[in-house]
């Protein structure tokens, strides 16, 4: 089972080594972390990430996996990112992602007809590419399977592995690496969180990355997805 992770500048770490710490767990799986070049990726929390494989070394895999992070806009708008997307993801047996990498998968044109999910800011977004968009802590649509926001990228590999090795496997996994979550606060939804909570995290992500949501409509109107006005 040969596992790859698409690694970027500005990914959130989170969305690839939780995902990536399961799945590795498959049997005979070999995992690894793509990018244009092997140097030195920044992930969004301030330390590099090193790739395994470059896009000339990755022509196939059995799962594709795309994590997001603030650096989506820029690897929709980067051609060799999204044509190894594209390529690669065209022969998987999976086609998967976690969070806002849900983006790029839309962007590639592999979620078309799909039911998906996303980080729930970027809910509405999906539609954009042609996707169903599907409020859950993760959707499996054939041989489409989609995380939400970051920490759901546990439950997706989980759910996934049960898929491919079984659910037994996929408990054993759960147990051996001690995924018990009892999380301190119970605001990890805006429907749990509330309005002024929610208010916050959007006023903070838009000093962080502003311009994201109009950048990534107009990559959809050129990328043909949707006509001038419609975004």
């Amino acid at each position: 089972m040969h596992i790859a992770f698409l690694l970027f500048p500005g990914v959130t770490q989170l969305d690839l080594t939780g995902p990536a710490q399961f799945l590795s767990r498959l049997p005979e799986a070999k995992v690894d972390l793509v990018w244009e070049t092997i140097e030195p990726v920044p992930t969004d929390a301030g330390f590099s990430i090193l790739p395994t494989a470059t896009f000339a070394d990755v022509a196939r895999t059995d799962l594709l996996c795309l994590p997001g992070g603030m650096g989506i806009a820029d690897v929709i708008d980067h051609a060799p990112a999204l044509d190894w997307v594209r390529l690669v993801g065209a022969e998987a047996q999976w086609v998967t992602s976690v969070c806002t990498g849900a983006l790029i998968l839309g962007a590639a044109g592999l979620l078309e007809g799909y039911r998906a999910t996303t980080h729930w800011a970027w809910h509405d977004k999906l539609a954009l590419f042609g996707a169903d968009p599907v409020q859950a802590r993760h959707v499996i649509d054939r041989n489409r399977a989609t995380g939400g926001g970051v920490t759901a990228g546990i439950d997706f590999a989980l759910a996934l592995m049960a898929r491919i090795a079984g659910d037994d496997y996929a408990r054993a996994v759960q147990l051996a690496l001690e995924y018990d979550p009892a999380p301190p606060f119970d605001c990890g939804s805006p429907a749990k969180a509330g309005a002024d909570l929610v208010g916050v995290y959007q006023a903070r992500a838009a000093r962080l990355a502003p311009g994201r949501m109009e950048r990534l409509e107009a990559s959809a109107r050129r990328l043909g997805f949707v006509s001038e006005g419609q975004a």
